[in-house]
């Protein structure tokens, strides 16, 4: 039986790893070193089997988890790549052949692991010991899966028609493991017992989530269930008329309290309900038997995430006065909460969309619930005071260009503009480290120093049309080696603007259409702007075309049009480096193609919300769209079938073979956390990859109200609970994007200023980072000398 359930782990090639154990610790036993019996290598750490870039190569790692005040896993990736392996300090790799003499036990009640130290004495081992909690049936499950890897390894070939006896030949059950012993390890913090605060940081959402089924120290973190001060729930809304029920069934009720970090039981037994109240509108309902408890509009913001593992449902409440909450409901078992999440995602769905739920295909079903169940919802740790003080001294070494006192005698920096307008858009230089900030009809030009600051260049201080007309660009892209601006004036939309950077002046207007207007455009290429190419990707409502600047006339390429005859609602567009293109909608849905002129290759369904937002890896493999409150992460490489090994761009996916969208979120408790400081509602910025010609995409960006978001490749791709950090300024964050060649480097614009902060300074979020906006400098702020004051509104 666990050998056919091995057959799933195996064929599912999506995914990096192939088995883990989440948690355990990692010895290296020396029966005959004079260092001691045992070392404690990793305290807290996970074991894996991960496939390799070879045919029959799998490799046993065992990965330490980070503790509190610890420095980010992106932070140790010098080579920048989002594949690449941890450090030898923070990951132990082993090539999973039967020299290892891989082999299990139970010692002292726990499961152990263990294997030969190749590169030790005869004698030495290395040891996982699994957590308690760890059930036999994964113990199993991963040791006949180890078998099943060395079998492939010696044999080069599939192990599905090996027989037992072939495997039996891997069973080294009869080698004896010693006892791992923690006579010296080299970190005494490591073996410290859990803080109750560690405890009630950690282990509270868990505990609310398993109820009884958790540990007896995770229970302890509901401690702040006491709290003499905790989150009070808002009185329900009155309930509409109800058309029809789409669901409805019982569950717990849990409240995120502000002050503890936690969710908070508030009643045992409520009953929830999702109704159709017409006209396209739906209800959620929850009532307990002595009150009504919660009543609103079934819309994107609820932010919905389904954790089946713990048999949860986290979603967003916001009351009629703004104040946001995070509920948590806890089903009794899987198929209570598949009934519910088939009824909310149906009225979701349908309230977004306006169609009914059932003309879906089924296929295209699974895909948007696949989409909302990607997230964990497992507590981040406090950060540490140190860490705390060692980001401030980052932050400090950073240049901004904001409003600084300088000495009495010298000139204050103007940092506003007496019109009211503020910065809006920004384009990161590809080819001569410049960035460009768009702010009314003025350009700001910033040039980015060796030492990763800002520096002002110059200001563009009016835009106008070659006739002399001043506008403010709607949307500009860099172009022909930086050297030229490309602007979208919102008076004009069949027409597009050229501005000359070396002059700082709009030198042509091109006439796309004459019935044909542009809504977006995007390069040729993902990196068309380091080279002469002087042609580029045009949208319109219901068009994909050409824009050729070299025409006379219309600089439409009718031979590469492709117009649809309903109205698709084009938005957004994207190009890898080889030219694929993949278009995105108000509707949500996503087209991939090879070339212009020809009909889609891969038609992805929408999930509900417009796409605001496009970003494509250089070799295509990742499609980036940015929803308002969520991005999605898709993976463009199918993995099975005919077209195995091609993109969604090339040909098309199966029809039952639809890649599974990573929706990628903040947890709701952290965006109740955020309206609770802020104010302001969830708005994604566009979101884009890291760039770089010999670069992978390692980190995303985005920005929401005072705050900018980065997630780590890595840690999203291998499903971590942290894969996220973040930056709070005092205001709303206008753009944002990484410096061109790196993703330690981020260029922000604010309304009234412009600056490069290093990733590093980026916070895990808790109540303290979310919190705490960027202070302004007051006694302690940098003094400029005289040549560094910029006498301009940026």
């Amino acid at each position: 039986m666990i050998r056919n359930a091995t057959k799933y782990l195996f064929g599912n090639t999506s995914k990096e790893s192939l088995i883990e154990i989440p948690q355990g610790k990692l010895y290296l036993v020396r029966p005959h070193s004079l260092k001691g019996t045992s070392e404690l290598i990793f305290n807290d750490a996970a074991a894996s089997i991960r496939r390799t870039g070879q045919d029959f190569q799998y490799q046993l790692v065992i990965q330490r988890a980070y503790e509190e005040g610890e420095a980010e896993l992106a932070d140790d990736d010098e080579d920048g790549s989002a594949d690449a392996l941890g450090t030898d300090k923070d990951e132990k790799t082993f090539l999973l052949d039967q020299s290892l003499q891989f082999r299990s036990d139970i010692k002292g009640g726990e499961a152990v692991f263990a294997w030969r130290d190749l590169s030790g004495d005869s004698d030495d081992i290395y040891e996982f010991v699994c957590d308690e909690n760890t059930k036999p049936a994964e113990v199993s499950t991963f040791e006949i899966a180890a078998i099943e890897c060395q079998y492939e390894r010696k044999f080069r070939k599939s192990k599905d028609n090996a027989t037992e006896k072939d495997l039996e030949q891997f069973n080294f059950e009869k080698e004896a493991i010693p006892s791992a012993s923690p006579l010296s390890n080299p970190s005494a913090k490591s073996l410290e017992a859990p803080s109750y605060e560690d405890l009630r940081q950690q282990g509270s959402l868990v505990a609310s989530a398993k109820g009884q089924k958790g540990s007896k120290q995770v229970q302890k973190a509901l401690v702040p269930a006491k709290d003499p001060s905790p989150t009070v729930a808002p009185p329900s809304a009155t309930q509409p008329d109800s058309l029809e029920v789409l669901a409805k069934e019982r569950a717990e009720l849990h409240l995120f309290d502000f002050e503890s970090g936690s969710f908070i039981m508030q009643d045992q037994s409520v009953i929830a309900t999702v109704h159709e109240t017409g006209n396209w509108q739906y209800w959620l309902h929850i009532s307990g038997s002595k009150r009504e408890w919660l009543g609103q509009r079934v819309v994107a913001d609820l932010n919905p995430v389904f954790n089946f593992e713990y048999l949860s449902f986290i979603f967003n409440h916001y009351t009629e006065d703004g104040s946001a909450y995070s509920w948590l409901l806890r089903f009794k078992d899987t198929e209570t909460e598949e009934r519910f999440q088939d009824g909310l995602m149906r009225a979701l769905w349908e309230q977004l969309n306006e169609m009914k739920w059932k003309k879906v295909d089924k296929d295209d079903q699974q895909y948007v619930l696949d989409a909302f169940q990607d997230l964990t919802m497992e507590d981040v740790p406090e950060e540490s005071e140190e860490d705390q003080e060692y980001e401030d001294a980052v932050e400090e070494g950073g240049q901004e260009s904001e409003h600084y006192d300088t000495d009495e005698e010298e000139d204050d920096v103007v940092t506003r503009d007496q019109d009211g307008n503020v910065n809006s858009q920004l384009a990161v230089g590809y080819k001569h480290d410049r960035s460009f900030v768009v702010r009314g009809s003025k350009i700001g030009v910033f040039k980015h120093t060796p030492n990763n600051n800002l520096e002002f260049s110059t200001n563009i201080s009016k835009v106008t049309t070659p006739k002399g007309q001043l506008f403010s660009p709607k949307k500009v892209m860099l172009h022909a080696e930086d050297s030229n601006m490309i602007m979208q004036n919102e008076e004009n939309p069949n027409s597009l603007y050229r501005m000359d950077l070396e002059y700082g002046k709009v030198v042509d207007e091109w006439k796309v259409h004459d019935d044909i207007a542009v809504k977006s455009f995007a390069p040729d290429k993902k990196y068309a702007q380091m080279t002469g190419e002087q042609t580029f990707i045009g949208l319109s409502d219901n068009a994909l075309y050409r824009v050729d600047p070299r025409l006379s006339g219309n600089k439409l390429v009718d031979s590469e049009l492709k117009q649809y005859t309903s109205k698709s609602a084009f938005s957004n567009a994207a190009t890898t480096e080889q030219g694929y293109i993949a278009v995105a909608s108000e509707k949500g849905d996503i087209r991939m193609f090879d070339r212009l002129g020809i009909r889609a290759k891969t038609s992805l369904p929408a999930l509900g919300e417009p796409v605001i937002g496009l970003d494509v890896s250089a070799d295509g493999r990742w499609i980036l769209a940015t929803c308002r409150t969520y991005l999605m992460l898709i993976d463009a490489l199918q993995k099975e079938g005919k077209n195995e090994g091609k993109l969604g761009f090339q040909a098309s996916f199966g029809k039952d073979s639809k890649p599974q969208p990573r929706r990628l979120g903040l947890s709701p408790n952290h965006i109740a956390q955020f309206q609770h400081e802020t104010k302001t509602p969830l708005a994604f910025t566009p979101a884009r990859f890291n760039t770089g010609l010999d670069d992978k995409e390692t980190s995303i960006i985005t920005a929401t109200g005072p705050f900018i978001v980065t997630w780590n490749m890595k840690k999203v791709l291998a499903n971590r609970k942290d894969p996220y950090t973040i930056k709070r300024y005092e205001e709303e964050v206008k753009a944002d994007n990484f410096k061109y060649g790196s993703d330690k480097n981020v260029i922000v614009a604010l309304p009234n200023e412009v600056n490069m902060v290093a990733k590093q300074s980026f916070k895990k979020p808790t109540r303290e980072s979310i919190a705490a906006s960027t202070p302004r400098r007051s006694s302690a702020r940098r003094r400029l000398g005289r040549e560094e004051v910029v006498n301009s509104p940026y």
